[in-house]
């Protein structure tokens, strides 16, 4: 087992203890405005010590664009992060006490120094300078620096708001958490760590210059705060251009490189449909890609992000997955909006961020539901025969209805952008969200479903159609199979369904969902073609060397790093020196995707992987090894290191490694699972089907552990208690096709035709092309 993503995450987890990547402070589009500050030497806009080459901070743009500069100092871009001074110090340093189950602050001021006393990492009360500010509204964090050069978010933030709305206050991030000093969520913690979780959107131009050897931080940025240079790329050429001649011909005005123009837009609105009747192409590389750095959930490969080039170039953004989305695509955990809006038909019609928001300040171009009066009649959907509700101050409006909202951090409220169409009845029969609900929390689903149908007919039109294929898919239900397929082959589906689609294909193996596979290898968007190269894991190594060599040129390094990971174990001394040359390229892009983030156990544990399967054994357990050091807690880690001393005949060490990790957490069932496999190995059976059992009870829904507990009962003797876990089992996962193989065998060898027949049916719409259950099928008839 490896980490396949590896996703930059927010300082600080969300109030229900999920993790986030992005921006954390910057508040949505309906936040209250900050009062705009001023460029000083040193402060706002001002270029750091040690940035990068061709950086030249928002300052130097002040002179010539100074419009621009005074929206952007009113934004909350321009004060992501600050430095701690009175100036930019929200929160209350007189003495202020704060406490929590576990763990208590005070905040207070030592001179010119804000200073909290709070429990640090060794348990110990002790008090720690504030070195920096994070965010301004809806609330503020604040960040310790430590002299490895890690900077950690405090866990009490400051709500921002006035007192009339709730504000004005200290609280704790985890409200219903009690946090330890040894868990990765303490404030001491990774998981709270400034310099990979979340700096690289609150400042510009990050290197985040992480020592390996030292496991030390030299974290440096162009400007501390998110300044012109982050969205428009280094500006020296630019400001170097200006200064001379203009006649003189240079490209894009000095710029390396910028954001791709769209072409003119007509939003002329269809007085029959009060909506826009035509949209605008999209071209590769524009404004939202732009937005997209920060506000997608996305992991990094690359520090070296330039406008005008896909996200994939430099990150890789997550598919619509279970535990981020619901079914339907609307936001369940923070994914900062990239997500939603590629959804939306706006974005299809060539919507950009700009054409609702001001690129500079980011406050909207209309307040409120007017914002969407630049492109949609008010008197038609504002009417009671849209809305179902009489006009009126209390009647929703296009934002209730269309971008349902929910409360990340205690107290930020983000709106849903993918625009969607109510659909309490798919909550009814999905248990999806619904705009409607939100509002009449005590009705059910079904009476605003029947509300909807009353005001505009049993019919449901709508762009987002893909909520019953994930839905289905995520419960292994082969009715889902067709349903992907059509998604996954129809290009006016948005990419980021496509690439969702051919995912969760992987569960759905056939001689049909091969062929969507193969085709999405040359989806024109990369983030489906990186979905297919994920698919072709498992595949024979001719198979996959014959299906993925063309995308080791590939013009995205997105696609061409996951190239190279899936033909990690492929001989080099079989190819061609061109295709050899090609490979060995791709593998340095790969590892050093993986290096950059050596402060991450995940990436470790990929790297590790990477190496073992590469036959480099040595390279792979130093990468293992140093994964746990950082996070000697982390299961997974100790299951991949545990498999290599097992290839490699090392079973005692494995032993070891899977004790230990036990100890360490003992609620994993992933070690435990592990360690089962290994005494039975050792033909140590009593303590191998206990450790087995432990695993089973301990995720319930992992079907591959009820599987190999049952199999292990039935090699025991224990018939009966095997078939009972067996049933327990697929009540809780009833699609998978191993247990209804074991289902199967034990229905045949206790006689039971008509459930043998039962399970077959089943095990037939997982497999239509499997032969020997189409024989059996007949057989049973």
């Amino acid at each position: 087992m490896s980490f396949r993503r590896l996703v930059g995450v927010c300082a600080s987890a969300l109030a229900t203890g999920i993790l986030t990547a992005g921006l954390i402070a910057m508040a949505s589009a309906v936040s209250a405005p900050r009062e705009p500050g001023a460029l000083a030497p040193g402060g706002i806009g001002a270029l750091s010590e040690g940035a990068p080459p061709g950086f030249v901070g928002s300052a130097a743009c002040a002179d010539c664009h100074a419009a621009e500069t005074r929206a952007w100092l009113s934004s909350q871009h321009a004060h992501a992060m600050s430095r701690a001074e009175p100036q930019t110090v929200l929160g209350n340093f007189d003495d202020a006490r704060v406490t929590h189950p576990g763990s208590s602050a005070r905040f207070f001021r030592d001179g010119s120094r804000f200073m909290v006393e709070t429990e640090g990492a060794d348990g110990k009360t002790a008090a720690f300078e504030i070195t920096d500010t994070f965010g301004v509204h809806p609330l503020q964090q604040y960040l310790v620096t430590f002299p490895d050069g890690r900077r950690q978010a405090l866990p009490f933030a400051y709500d921002t708001r006035t007192a009339a709305e709730g504000g004005q206050r200290w609280f704790h991030l985890y409200p219903d958490q009690t946090i330890a000093p040894s868990d990765v969520l303490h404030w001491t913690g990774m998981q709270q760590n400034w310099n990979f979780m979340c700096a690289e959107c609150h400042s510009t131009a990050l290197r985040k210059n992480y020592d390996a050897a030292a496991n030390r931080f030299d974290t440096r940025f162009s400007e501390i705060s998110v300044g012109c240079e982050a969205c428009h790329g280094p500006a020296r050429g630019h400001v170097d251009w200006a200064k001379g001649p203009r006649d003189r011909e240079v490209p894009n005005k000095g710029f390396a490189s910028v954001a791709a123009l769209r072409p003119p837009a007509d939003w002329t609105i269809d007085p029959a449909t009060g909506s826009p009747a035509h949209g605008v192409s999209r071209p590769a590389g524009d404004v939202v890609e732009t937005c997209a750095r920060c506000h997608a959930r996305r992991s990094i490969l690359s520090e070296d992000w330039r406008p005008g080039q896909p996200l994939t170039q430099t990150h890789l953004p997550t598919s619509l997955s279970e535990g981020l989305f619901e079914a339907d695509g609307t936001m369940q955990d923070e994914v900062f909006n990239d997500h939603s809006f590629k959804q939306s038909l706006m974005y299809a019609r060539g919507v950009t961020c700009g054409d609702c928001h001001e690129p500079h300040s980011s406050a909207l171009r209309a307040p409120g539901s007017a914002v969407c009066a630049q492109c949609h009649l008010p008197e038609k959907f504002a009417s009671e025969a849209h809305t179902g509700h009489a006009p009126g101050p209390k009647a929703p409006d296009c934002i209730a209805c269309h971008m349902p909202a929910r409360t990340y951090m205690v107290v930020d409220t983000r709106h849903d952008h993918s625009f969607r169409i109510p659909r309490p009845d798919l909550s009814a029969r999905l248990g999806t969200p619904n705009a409607c609900n939100d509002c009449h929390k005590d009705k059910a689903a079904g009476w605003a479903a029947e509300a909807v149908a009353r005001w505009h007919g049993p019919e449901r039109k709508g762009f987002l159609t893909w909520a019953e294929a994930f839905h289905d898919a995520r419960g292994g239900d082969p009715a889902a199979r067709e349903a992907l397929i059509r998604l996954a082959m129809t290009p006016a589906t948005p990419a980021i369904v496509r690439a969702t689609a051919v995912n969760e294909l992987r569960s759905f193996p056939t001689i049909a969902t091969d062929a969507v596979l193969q085709k999405a290898l040359a989806d024109p968007d990369p983030l489906v073609r990186i979905a297919a190269i994920e698919n072709a894991a498992g595949l024979p190594l001719d198979t996959r060397w014959r299906r993925l060599a063309p995308l080791l040129t590939d013009s995205v390094a997105g696609v061409r790093v996951e190239a190279a990971n899936q033909l990690a174990d492929l001989p080099l001394a079989a190819l061609s020196a061109a295709d050899r040359d090609r490979l060995v390229t791709a593998f340095g892009e790969y590892e050093a995707a993986q290096r950059l983030n050596a402060d991450r156990p995940e990436a470790r544990s990929n790297l590790g992987g990477f190496l073992l399967r590469r036959g480099d054994v040595a390279g792979a357990e130093a990468e293992f090894r140093a994964g746990l050091k950082l996070q000697p807690d982390l299961p997974a880690l100790a299951v991949n290191l545990a498999d290599l001393y097992r290839v490699t005949g090392r079973e005692r060490e494995a032993q070891e490694v899977l004790e230990r990790a036990i100890k360490a957490n003992p609620d994993a069932a992933a070690p435990r699972h592990a360690l089962g496999l290994a005494l039975i190995r050792q033909k140590r059976y009593g303590e191998a089907l206990n450790a087995l059992k432990r695993a089973y009870e301990l995720a319930p829904g992992n079907a591959r552990y009820a599987y190999v507990y049952a199999v292990a009962l039935q090699s025991l003797g224990r018939a009966q208690d095997s078939a009972a876990v067996i049933r327990e089992a697929l009540s809780r996962t009833p699609n998978d096709a191993d247990l209804l193989a074991l289902a199967l065998n034990e229905a045949m060898r206790s006689g039971d035709v008509e459930r043998a027949r039962g399970v077959v049916s089943r095990l037939a719409l997982l497999r239509p092309d499997d032969a020997e259950i189409a024989r059996l099928q007949m057989r049973l008839r």
